[in-house]
């Protein structure tokens, strides 16, 4: 103080400045007390709502929504769904944006493939087997592509053999239309004329 009253001359001067400059020492920090304010969720966008903000809306059947704006009211009203606007926390819900849980998601694991003994044979002999299927199905599949080889020049070859008959007794046969011995589309059907 008596550094201010030299410095201001005045002791009222001197009071004032000391007033108004603050002196924290390290040791102990001022004590502020943090307010604590209650928030609600607004019942369309689900943002903070701040003691002071936002509307009450009850509807019919008693239900009480508590909403945050004038544009989210008449979004509300409108029937609007939250989940169809990108700004809102339901949309950002279903799209999974921002937030993503390690824990929450499922962790799949592969099956895990091992032989077992069959009764009868064991597991050496069952992997055995196995080493040698690739072998005999690619010989199984060269015998079969053989096989529908020679079925299918068996097919050519029979009908080549038994088309050559008919064709003779086919061509003293006039060739009639589908339609009839009538030619164009057949006679015209009377619907009218029913009984």
């Amino acid at each position: 103080l008596a550094e201010a009253r030299s410095h201001f001359g005045s002791s009222r001067a001197a009071q004032r400045a000391a007033k108004n400059t603050h002196f924290y020492s390290l040791s102990s920090p001022p004590s502020f007390a943090t307010m604590v304010l209650k928030t609600d969720l607004c019942a369309y966008s689900e943002y903070r709502i701040y003691p002071g903000r936002g509307s009450r809306f009850v509807a019919r059947d008693g239900k009480v929504s508590f909403l945050l704006n004038a544009k989210v009211t008449s979004l509300f009203h409108q029937r609007i769904k939250a989940v169809k606007l990108r700004w809102t926390q339901a949309w950002r819900r279903m799209n999974k944006k921002g937030k993503t849980d390690d824990s929450a998601k499922k962790k799949t694991r592969k099956a895990k493939k091992f032989q077992k003994a069959v009764v009868g044979m064991s597991v050496e002999d069952l992997q055995k087997k196995k080493a040698m299927k690739t072998q005999i199905r690619e010989q199984a599949k060269e015998q079969a592509a053989k096989e529908a080889k020679a079925r299918a020049a068996k097919a050519k070859a029979k009908p080549a053999a038994k088309s050559a008959g008919p064709k003779a007794k086919g061509a003293a046969a006039p060739k009639v239309p589908k339609g009839g011995a009538g030619g164009g589309g057949g006679a015209k059907k009377d619907f009218k004329a029913r009984k």
